[in-house]
């Protein structure tokens, strides 16, 4: 069993989704509106958010922010918003997976699952590296580079986590979809093209000549420290 929080502010489809929730044996709070979802996540600390995006007082690109800061929980978004950059923003801020509206309700549940397992002990921990001013502490999330701090987000982390396992060797684009946003991803070679440019302006000495991450051209990404 475990704890999720759902959001949406369309009564007939919370109750859907409460109900099929509890069929499979979770704990499940619902919440209307943006208000209600940043009380709710304080008070019952959840496991798991499920998060619509269209609410009625706060946009959810707003809650999912102040979410983000607070909160360690896997956040899964569900719209109807169908434009690439909606979900490119979503899962930017942090959000684990990006369903668009209508959807398949055994989709979803199978999404529920993996970010479940997603969110539980890593089987294979991350080691600190360091080197040519570069710190990337993964157990702490903490960055900094020629001692300044870095702020990366979730979504970051996880990129630099899943080529930070084998440092120095290439990772595969597929690969690297998959650890950062989930199973049903592999084909968004774009995602990463946009993501490696954002990490290599934080992590980067100078962006247009990176010496951390480097881009194999056809294979995927590796992370040099």
């Amino acid at each position: 069993m475990s704890r999720i929080l759902l959001v949406d502010d369309d009564a007939t489809l919370r109750r859907t989704l409460q109900l099929n929730l509890k069929a499979r044996g979770h704990e499940v709070t619902t919440a209307a509106s943006g208000t209600e979802a940043l009380r709710g996540a304080l008070t019952v600390e959840p496991e798991l958010i499920i998060l619509d995006l269209g609410l009625p007082d706060i946009d959810g690109i707003e809650v999912l922010l102040q979410l983000r800061g607070d909160l360690k929980a896997p956040v899964i978004v569900l719209s109807a918003r169908r434009e690439a950059h909606d979900k490119v923003l979503a899962l930017d801020i942090g959000a684990i997976d990006y369903v668009t509206k209508p959807f398949s309700m055994d989709e979803l549940m199978a999404r529920v699952r993996a970010a479940l397992r997603r969110s539980g002990p890593e089987d294979e921990a991350v080691p600190t590296l360091s080197g040519g001013g570069l710190v990337l502490d993964f157990a702490n999330n903490h960055a900094s580079r020629d001692d300044q701090e870095v702020h990366l987000t979730p979504t970051e982390w996880r990129v630099l986590a899943e080529l930070a396992k084998t440092p120095g060797k290439v990772v595969s684009h597929e690969n690297l979809l998959r650890a950062a946003w989930g199973p049903n991803y592999g084909r968004e070679r774009h995602y990463l093209r946009v993501f490696a440019s954002q990490i290599r302006r934080k992590i980067e000495a100078d962006p247009t000549r990176p010496q951390h991450l480097i881009n194999e051209p056809g294979l995927g990404y590796r992370l040099v420290v």
